[in-house]
């Protein structure tokens, strides 16, 4: 004859004092919504992007990490704080990596622009369109499109021309990274009518988020 194995029994008090436990140890107050009060550790974030840069594939590592760091975008907006006004923030920089959290004011448009490194975009807020564009006989052509939502990666290859538009009316954040040093000259942009490339104007580009600002200050 099989033995049955009887589960003892559990009092509420029983199950509700190791609950509390268990809080203690993960610092969540028993009874709260563990999701609702995570936060996105910044220098762990940080530190866990440097890894994964050191990979041998080290974009697709980057991504492993973006989209689950995105993948709770309530944990973020906590950790980096809720987005007030546009501008690009700089979280680490280094000659190998960038890591950015850029807040896009609501309708706002960047001009096509190259990187000349890799590129990883992970949204956590609002929306981000990015196209794509080729070169073409002195100029360039829309390639492809990419509609980026909350908890979505999309990952630019180091040849990539992109420009980026917020087509939402609220302001949308998303942390950029970039294997390189984002800030270091060398990099083009295209002009808006002529689609001719020019050197990048990063004071401009700094200028077109403090003009992006003022407009967003004024409608609110």
């Amino acid at each position: 004859m099989k033995r049955r194995h009887v589960r003892s029994p559990v009092s509420r008090r029983s199950f509700l004092a190791s609950a509390a436990a268990i809080s203690a140890m993960s610092g969540v107050s028993p009874g709260t919504n563990a999701l609702q009060d995570t936060r996105l550790d910044v220098e762990r974030f940080v530190d866990e992007v440097k890894r994964a840069r050191m990979e041998t594939e080290s974009q697709k590592a980057v991504e492993e990490v973006l989209q689950r760091t995105v993948s709770n975008p309530g944990a973020v907006v906590r950790g980096l704080g809720e987005p007030s006004e546009a501008g690009i923030h700089t979280l680490h920089r280094a000659d190998d990596l960038t890591i950015l959290n850029v807040v896009w004011a609501p309708l706002m448009v960047l001009l096509p622009h190259n990187h000349n490194m890799w590129a990883s975009i992970g949204i956590y807020t609002g929306r981000e369109d990015n196209i794509i564009w080729q070169r073409s006989d002195g100029v360039i052509e829309a390639s492809r499109a990419a509609s980026l939502s909350e908890r979505e990666v999309f990952g630019l290859t180091s040849d990539a021309i992109h420009s980026v538009t917020n087509p939402v009316e609220r302001l949308t954040g998303a942390i950029h990274i970039y294997g390189g040093d984002f800030f270091k000259s060398g990099r083009s942009e295209w002009d808006p009518e002529t689609l001719r490339e020019r050197p990048y104007d990063l004071e401009g580009a700094l200028r077109l988020f403090r003009e992006a600002n003022e407009r967003f200050k004024a409608i609110r």
